[in-house]
């Protein structure tokens, strides 16, 4: 798990972004230094709670092994994976994240609404390392 990226479990999983006090500009991931607006000088930046639903700007699906530093098992065989790129309903900046397993492009339109849940990244027998994944809202499982 990205520690502060998210937050809650079920319908309170939300993402973590920040928002300059300055500028009021948001930002995913969070930035705790400085605005990263070049426009704004602003150094003081708030926790915020990212809107839980967007609409589909972009999507792809990945079909091969990407390259070290991306953490897989050589052993095991490759499972592809769709991603999305979301943009909030409220923020409108778009974030990057995977659909929920067995979601696949050809259950995707660009403008299609989605929510944010959380998600697997990889697990073992000892870990899971949790991260969001985007669900279709007319998907409930």
């Amino acid at each position: 798990m990205v520690t502060d990226w998210f937050t809650g479990d079920g319908d309170d999983f939300r993402l973590l972004g920040t928002r300059c006090s300055a500028c009021a500009s948001v930002f995913f991931p969070r930035e705790d230094s400085h605005c990263r607006n070049p426009a704004c000088g602003g150094d003081e930046l708030a926790e915020v709670p990212l809107s839980r639903r967007g609409r589909v700007w972009s999507y792809t699906d990945s079909r091969y092994r990407p390259p070290s530093p991306y953490v897989s098992d050589p052993e095991l065989p490759w499972e592809p994976y769709v991603l999305i790129a979301v943009e909030l309903e409220s923020e409108r900046i778009v974030v990057l994240g995977q659909a929920v397993p067995g979601i696949t492009v050809a259950d995707l339109t660009v403008g299609m609404e989605v929510e944010v849940v959380p998600g697997a990244l990889s697990e073992d027998t000892e870990t899971t390392w949790t991260t969001w994944h985007w669900r279709p809202t007319e998907v409930t499982a």
